[in-house]
């Protein structure tokens, strides 16, 4: 059998780069944050920052003024909370003289979370893994729309960490300039930490419910092939109750960013938000400007736990061994196992004590096999806790 792919080169024309934002404030007493990006076109990378704008809340007689901490994210000046009862606007201007306003927003019903747990379960296409499940219960059938995000936090063992590391022979010790020696390791770590955001929109509503009651809502799904459960696992999951407008607009969103070709016969076209330009009337603005009242609750649980005397998930990297050569043969030789060292490219694994031709004293592993400092930090958050 055979086939052939013949290149489609494509072209779009009349692109039009509209300012994007993502702001959502809460109750919750802290520095909220509003990110500004931009449209892109297709073949570029990502979006581009929106920066240097001059970005403000305005409600109930005060005004919160954000500051742009990293290119496109910013943070209010002070921790604040959305309050019950209150109005509240979005205010933008932009370095190129444009100015942006929402509509104005109230703070939703507060609902909190009464359960969040893991189970070992298989999901629809038969891959086996744990869940992350929430219950929550308004008894006055107010809340209806929910919307959830979650932060996760996993321990990172090396599987090839040792106390020994190497480094090339300094001049003068050895006769060959290709030489590679044992030293104690002083800057690879064997325990790191590592944290990660949800970057889908997860939501659910009750209002075809007989009860405003979320049960068993699966906000995460972790296949049990997945690294990052191998050890010791946390999540901190937010719930965030919103407004009918809210809701359906990151409903739309979900279905647009879910199609599952590019060039499928429905094309989303543009979704509107509650953003609009304060200067020209038809120029395009995405995103959403939400006022959400929130509740999180956060757990931790460890792979022996739901998998107890099984297999640990296979590391981020195959990890395979090799023992390189000191130098390749020739004249002049180049050195091998000398330039990995240098380039920091292996961590020592053990001693080659039965070499085969063509192969070093050595055994190395790839760097981030003997340093987890390569995906994680050394230093334990605040909040975690061991078993």
């Amino acid at each position: 059998m055979s086939s052939c792919i013949e290149t489609f080169e494509a072209t779009f024309e009349d692109f039009e780069s509209a300012i994007v934002v993502e702001a959502t404030i809460t109750d919750k007493l802290e520095q909220q944050r509003v990110f500004l990006t931009r449209t892109f076109e297709f073949e570029d990378d990502g979006p581009s920052a929106e920066t240097n704008a001059s970005v403000r809340v305005e409600g109930g007689g005060n005004t919160f003024v954000f500051q742009e901490s990293t290119p496109g994210l910013y943070i209010s000046t002070q921790a604040f909370a959305a309050e019950p009862n209150t109005d509240y606007q979005l205010r933008i201007e932009t370095q190129n003289g444009r100015s942006y306003g929402s509509e104005q927003m109230t703070l939703p019903q507060a609902t909190q979370i009464d359960d969040l747990r893991v189970e070992r379960v298989t999901n629809d296409l038969g891959e086996e893994g744990v869940a992350i499940l929430v219950d929550s219960f308004d008894p006055a059938g107010n809340s209806v729309n929910y919307r959830y995000q979650y932060e996760e936090t996993f321990k990172i063992i090396a599987p090839f960490w040792t106390p020994n590391d190497l480094e090339r022979t300094p001049a003068g010790v050895a006769t060959e300039i290709c030489q590679v020696s044992i030293i104690p390791d002083e800057r690879s770590e064997e325990t790191c930490f590592a944290t990660d955001f949800s970057n889908t929109i997860i939501q659910t509503s009750t209002k075809d419910l007989a009860e405003d009651r979320v049960s068993n809502f699966m906000v995460r799904f972790i296949s049990r092939e997945n690294y990052i459960i191998s050890h010791r696992y946390g999540i901190l999951v937010r719930q965030f109750v919103q407004s009918n407008e809210a809701f359906t607009f990151y409903e739309t969103l979900n279905e647009f960013s879910g199609n599952e070709s590019f060039f499928s016969e429905t094309q989303p076209g543009f979704l509107e938000g509650n953003i609009s330009s304060d200067t020209n009337t038809d120029e395009k603005v995405l995103g959403y400007f939400d006022v959400a009242s929130v509740a999180e609750q956060r757990l931790f649980f460890n792979y022996s736990d739901l998998f107890p005397g099984e297999e640990l998930p296979p590391y981020v990297d195959p990890c395979n061994l090799s023992a390189p050569p000191f130098r390749t043969p020739g004249n002049p030789p180049r050195c091998i196992l000398a330039v990995q060292t240098d380039l920091g490219l292996v961590s020592y694994a053990g001693n080659n004590d039965s070499a085969g031709q063509n192969e070093g004293p050595y055994f190395v592993a790839p760097n981030v096999c003997g340093d987890c400092s390569e995906i994680g930090k050394v230093e334990v958050p605040e909040f975690w806790i061991e078993e």
